[in-house]
């Protein structure tokens, strides 16, 4: 089924005509989209933020009702990381794409809320948002300004000022399910796309991973734009394979 092209630059072409042709295209994200923000992915041999820590130890549900402490170690330093991040070129162009009326939305698994500070308005964040944070006790939410707030005042485990119970990030944990709502809006979302472009994943990590297929078995087309293999790359029309932002200009200057 893919598409084979000579260079980047008929590849991006090629991405510039599937998109124009589209009436129902979607864009599918991972954490590769958010790498030139600064952010490290998760994966990566060498680099990957699971390569420095066990996530069964620092990110597990249980370690957060369990040692609430040690928990907070671990996103307190995420939650400074990511606080200050700006969107990068690729968010931008995401977002200018569904102006343009080219995608309906954008299904990521990042909890960075950078596509929505870029400007994309349809967005379904798969694996939660570190916009804010819940009061298991009452379900009082927090918002990520307040939270910053109290780490930077050496705050070990941001508590509920009512219940004096630690906040959990409304971000799903290692050992919890994906949220029913968003899966459901992210399955229709692929179901009904007749162009599905996926860029920045490894499409590895399921249910998430199961998007590309839904949209291929409804008889769409997919295409990745990500560095390294998916499993997905022989079903794949085209794939771009160069730095994320430098693929995504082109296929901007391709519309153009």
């Amino acid at each position: 089924m893919r598409t084979q092209l000579g260079s980047s630059a008929r590849g991006a072409e090629r991405v510039a005509e599937l998109l124009s042709a589209s009436r129902r295209a979607v864009v599918l994200t991972g954490a590769g989209v958010s790498v030139p923000s600064g952010i490290p992915d998760f994966r990566t041999p060498g680099k990957g933020i699971w390569e420095k820590v066990d996530p069964m130890e620092v990110a597990h549900i249980d370690v957060f009702r369990r040692d609430p402490d040690r928990f907070w170690r671990f996103y307190g330093e995420r939650f400074a990381m990511l606080g200050g991040k700006r969107p990068n070129r690729a968010h931008e162009i995401v977002a200018e794409l569904e102006e343009r009326g080219l995608v309906r939305g954008v299904i990521t698994q990042n909890i960075d809320r950078l596509h929505r500070r870029a400007g994309s308005r349809n967005v379904i964040e798969v694996h939660g948002s570190i916009e804010t944070c819940t009061c298991p006790e009452c379900g009082a939410r927090v918002r990520i300004e307040r939270i910053l707030e109290l780490l930077e005042r050496g705050v070990r485990t941001p508590e509920c000022e009512t219940c004096i119970r630690p906040l959990k990030p409304n971000v799903v944990l290692f050992g919890e399910l994906l949220p029913d709502r968003a899966m459901a809006d992210a399955y229709a979302l692929a179901s009904e796309a007749d162009l599905m472009l996926c860029i920045g994943s490894s499409l590895e990590v399921y249910p998430v991973a199961s998007l590309p297929g839904v949209t291929l078995d409804a008889g769409g087309r997919i295409v990745i734009v990500t560095q390294g293999p998916t499993p997905y790359d022989r079903e794949a029309d085209t794939k771009l394979e160069g730095d994320v932002v430098a693929e995504l200009e082109a296929v901007l200057d391709a519309l153009d």
